[in-house]
């Protein structure tokens, strides 16, 4: 099977010094770059992250502070990665949870205004989680009838999502073989920040999706209670989700 495309789709898969989206830094990034004529260019790019590596990751990745201590950092190459990423879709394993948003965080971080609003996102671990409940590994098994070598090895983890995500499509008929359609059965247009924090509800309202304001409309929020927005911006909230809520609440001030 090909799969359908209209622009290109870039599967991808990070390596950090922890799971901190506002603190932690991209240590090794893969991906594949899938053209919709069915070119597939693929790399793999270390950084220095300026900070230590926590060894709680380095158990999980194997990456220690030597072996990314003489790579370039992150900012250095913020604009090339963001050329090489306009106009594509993004898909990964769980990627709309944690990869996806530590990228942009690391964007904004660099100063590159990495725009989101008109990408489309496929987690093959959110269909792998609504259909079978399993890992990474145990999907590449399942769908793939293979074992996973070198797991946690972001370039071998790239390459087996890539693979269970093709599986997927033939293996479940529902799944169209269609961005748009993978995108909105995945979740991710229900969010209006990528960390999930703020979400839309039926009415298409953006709400906050955690704490004592779950499920209120977050203009109202700020307006009725104006030190909760400096709360949350002082707080421990991704650079991504507090740029989204301030957009709301400059929004707020001409009603």
């Amino acid at each position: 099977m090909t799969l359908l495309l209209k622009r290109p789709l870039v599967i991808f898969d990070l390596e950090t010094t922890g799971i901190n989206i506002s603190s932690d830094r991209i240590i090794e990034l893969a991906y594949i770059k899938i053209y919709p004529d069915g070119k597939i260019d693929e790399a793999v790019m270390r950084f220095n992250p300026g900070i230590p590596i926590s060894p709680e990751s380095t158990v999980v990745h194997g990456i220690t502070d030597s072996d990314v201590a003489d790579k370039p950092s992150f900012i250095s190459k913020a604009k090339e990665l963001s050329h090489l990423f306009t106009g594509c879709d993004f898909g990964g394993f769980n990627s709309n949870k944690f990869d996806f948003p530590m990228l942009v965080e690391e964007f904004l971080r660099a100063g590159v205004d990495f725009d989101v609003d008109q990408r489309k996102f496929i987690d093959a671990q959110r269909i792998f989680h609504m259909m079978e409940q399993r890992t990474l590994t145990a999907a590449y098994k399942f769908y793939c009838n293979k074992d996973l070598v070198d797991a946690h090895s972001a370039l071998a983890d790239t390459r087996a999502t890539y693979e269970v995500l093709m599986a997927q499509l033939t293996r479940y008929p529902q799944l169209q073989n269609d961005v748009d359609f993978i995108h909105q059965f995945t979740g991710q247009s229900k969010n209006y920040d990528l960390a999930g924090r703020m979400i839309y509800n039926e009415k298409k309202e953006v709400v906050f999706n955690f704490g004592k304001h779950r499920g209120r409309p977050v203009e109202l929020v700020l307006k009725a209670e104006p030190a909760y927005y400096d709360w949350m911006m002082q707080g421990d909230f991704s650079e991504d989700t507090k740029r989204r809520l301030t957009q709301l609440r400059l929004r707020g001030f001409g009603k």
